[in-house]
């Protein structure tokens, strides 16, 4: 089998272990994927004030495509090097109508340069202690976004990925990556699967080329789009469903035992 040219890969819970580190076999599978003159691409849902470990611990290596493809943001640098955002007006339209149809539903707003929260915000996780950034409403609609957040206090998140592509798909593109009553919304248009094919058109990459890893709903687009697919074993059961292969889980190196099979050394 002819080697991809082009790794794309998830991090929480498809590289990134439960404990939330890098494994060494990891960083090692990274480097292969360099020494072998291909292209690493980190695909993720996170903003890049969360890349840096990530960054960190692989090296700086590769281009990473943040906040499920609003942000490019190079690794080896460490700056935000594309945008792709929602309007003030999106934002305004989405939350008006989510919350009107979901009472009790929180907000939040990821920025290119950093995130802040409605006051009825749930906080939780890695931002727990950072309600300073708590904001009214008009100023958290006061400029363009890479993404807006939803976290409600009851319904878990495919119930409220199902409910909010009915009542604003028109005006976001809503999806999820965890289970924790928490969906992620972009601009129309932008997903994971949009921004990496823009970087590969740019590098005269085919999606044939091109080897995908995922484990959530956030992942279907680029998995879809991507001549190979594959899950970690722990993904998500519509994830499962989707893919060409499914490989060992992310706590047992499922990317980089296959990244070692693809490129021998």
């Amino acid at each position: 089998m002819t080697p991809p040219r082009l790794i794309a890969t998830d991090l929480d819970g498809t590289t990134v272990r439960t404990d939330y580190t890098v494994s060494e076999r990891t960083v090692k599978a990274f480097a292969r994927v360099e020494r072998a003159g291909a292209m690493l691409v980190m695909v993720t849902g996170r903003p890049p004030r969360w890349i840096h470990p990530v960054a960190d611990a692989v090296g700086h290596r590769g281009v990473a495509i943040c906040a499920n493809g609003a942000l490019v943001y190079d690794l080896h640098t460490e700056q935000v090097i594309g945008a792709h955002l929602m309007t003030s007006e999106a934002l305004r339209s989405a939350i008006e109508v989510l919350a009107k149809a979901l009472p009790g539903l929180g907000f939040a707003v990821e920025y290119e340069d950093g995130i802040r929260y409605a006051h009825d915000y749930e906080l939780s996780g890695w931002d727990s202690e950072r309600s300073e950034h708590s904001v009214g409403l008009e100023e958290l609609i006061s400029r363009p976004a890479a993404k807006l957040l939803a976290r409600h206090p009851e319904l878990d998140s495919d119930e409220l990925l199902a409910e909010a592509a009915e009542l604003v798909g028109d005006v976001v593109l809503p999806t999820h990556s965890n289970g924790r009553r928490l969906i992620e919304m972009s601009a129309p248009g932008v997903s994971k699967a949009t921004t990496l094919a823009r970087l590969c058109d740019e590098h005269g990459i085919d999606a044939a080329e091109v080897a995908a890893f995922g484990d959530m709903p956030n992942d279907l687009p680029m998995l879809m789009w991507a001549g190979r697919s594959y899950a970690v074993a722990n993904a998500h059961p519509e994830v499962l469903a989707a893919v060409d292969v499914t490989v060992a889980a992310n706590d047992d190196d499922g990317v980089a035992r296959t990244i070692e099979e693809l490129f021998p050394e």
